[in-house]
């Protein structure tokens, strides 16, 4: 099973959302990342979720079952390479003696420190799975007190655009 990156335009309406959660559990299928946002285009939110399911045939019915529900625009699974992001925020242990070495790991990471008092410092990063996950474990020896990270956002590379091909269909509100 592999991670899979996929896209969803869908209707800026209550309710939405748990349908296409819903159609991913009734069917047996963990959602690994989920983010949920405006778009450029106002009534249209965009669905960026990131599921594990076999090659092929699997994720081609997930695909089909999304296009089947009215609220739903486009689906397109991003490629591999596309620009993916993630947000972080964390809060570590510190104090006067260790301080100046955790913003050191926070410059290194080209995070910044949102909040500091005596005891501890707040952190806000971005980037990759890979990324966030090093520095993690950079701070983890200081000790993590609370730690919130964001569902993945996604768009394609180059002049790529999910609503290229589809930007009539969307202003004529479907």
């Amino acid at each position: 099973m592999t991670n899979h990156t996929l896209s969803v335009l869908v209707s800026d309406q209550p309710g939405v959302l748990a349908r296409v959660a819903s159609l991913f559990s009734r069917r047996g299928f963990n959602i690994e990342s989920l983010a949920v946002g405006s778009t450029e285009k106002e009534g249209v939110s965009r669905i960026t979720l990131v599921t594990e399911v076999d090659e092929g045939n699997v994720l081609e019915q997930l695909v089909k079952q999304l296009n089947k529900l009215v609220e739903v625009y486009k689906v397109i699974e991003l490629e591999p390479n596309s620009v993916q992001r993630q947000l972080i925020l964390l809060k570590v242990r510190c104090n006067e003696r260790n301080r100046s070495a955790v913003l050191d790991v926070v410059g290194l990471f080209r995070a910044k420190a949102v909040d500091v008092s005596f005891e501890s410092v707040t952190i806000e990063a971005t980037g990759t799975e890979d990324k966030l996950a090093a520095l993690i474990t950079m701070l983890d020896a200081y000790g993590i007190i609370e730690l919130v990270k964001s569902g993945e956002v996604a768009l394609s590379r180059g002049n790529k655009s999910i609503n290229e091909k589809n930007r009539p269909a969307l202003q004529a509100g479907r």
